[in-house]
């Protein structure tokens, strides 16, 4: 979702403030208009809500104005999926297995964390890494083999082995990885917060510290890690929270518009 604070005065020198727990970043565009993308974590169940605070920082000595918002969070209905997988994907991890999951979750986890230090880098509306078939939608419940039950924290899109995929927006690669679930996998910090995830690649290529453009190829499609055939697994997280990678592409980058460039001395 996008938080506006609409035309605020001029004694409002900044706004800052969190959407379920997660920083936002606003920036102010000429007409005033406060501006900041955030993520709504994903509903169960009618009625739930998530946490917004704003605080407008006043100039001067004067004291900020907090402001306190719980937002609804509308449910989905993604349905729920019975897959089936190789039998080690559904088995309980062992230490070792434990121990990998849990590295590879900090791994991640420091990616998303980090993103909420890079400046936005994208300035062109969002656009899908692969053109195929959508087999399975972000939120639905599945079970695997008749054993681990989940939620689908991605989209999944049909497409043949060593198809190319792409970058969904332009942004510096801050993770490529071999990872058990997700197998070959490239993630992409867009700044201010976002990030998008590229899974079960058969090939990635490009490198950490790399910066990409909007519809650059980044990877190949494959079969890697936890899967029932090729595909491609994309996902998107504010921060922490993971929200459907759909819904970016209904983004107008004019939302959340840079603050106006400052004037240039004569």
């Amino acid at each position: 979702m996008v938080v506006v604070v609409p035309r605020a005065p001029d004694s409002v020198a900044a706004v800052r403030g969190t959407l379920a727990g997660e920083p936002l970043h606003f920036a102010r565009d000429a007409a005033g208009v406060f501006r900041s993308l955030g993520g709504i974590p994903l509903a169960p169940g009618a009625g739930d809500t998530a946490a917004l605070e704003v605080v407008l920082e006043r100039a001067g000595d004067a004291a900020p104005e907090t402001v306190h918002v719980a937002v609804i969070a509308r449910p989905r209905a993604a349905g729920a999926e019975r897959l089936a997988t190789a039998p080690q994907f559904a088995e309980p991890p062992d230490s070792a297995l434990a121990a990998r999951l849990r590295a590879e979750r900090e791994r991640v986890q420091e990616v998303l964390r980090r993103a909420h230090e890079t400046p936005r880098l994208w300035h062109a509306r969002f656009l899908r890494p692969r053109p195929g078939r959508i087999t399975s939608r972000f939120g639905a419940a599945r079970e695997f083999n008749g054993e681990l039950e989940s939620r689908h924290l991605g989209v999944d899109v049909a497409a043949p082995p060593g198809a190319p995929v792409r970058a969904a927006n332009r942004g510096v690669v801050a993770l490529v990885a071999d990872l058990y679930y997700s197998g070959r996998a490239v993630f992409l910090d867009h700044g201010a917060g976002l990030v998008t995830g590229y899974f079960h690649l058969s090939r990635a290529d490009v490198q950490p510290g790399d910066t990409v453009a909007r519809g650059q190829v980044i990877g190949r499609a494959g079969a890697t890690g936890r899967v029932t055939g090729p595909h491609l697994h994309w996902s998107a997280t504010y921060g922490r929270v993971s929200v459907d990678p759909l819904d970016l592409l209904r983004l107008d980058p004019r939302e959340l518009a840079a603050p106006p460039a400052p004037p240039v001395s004569p």
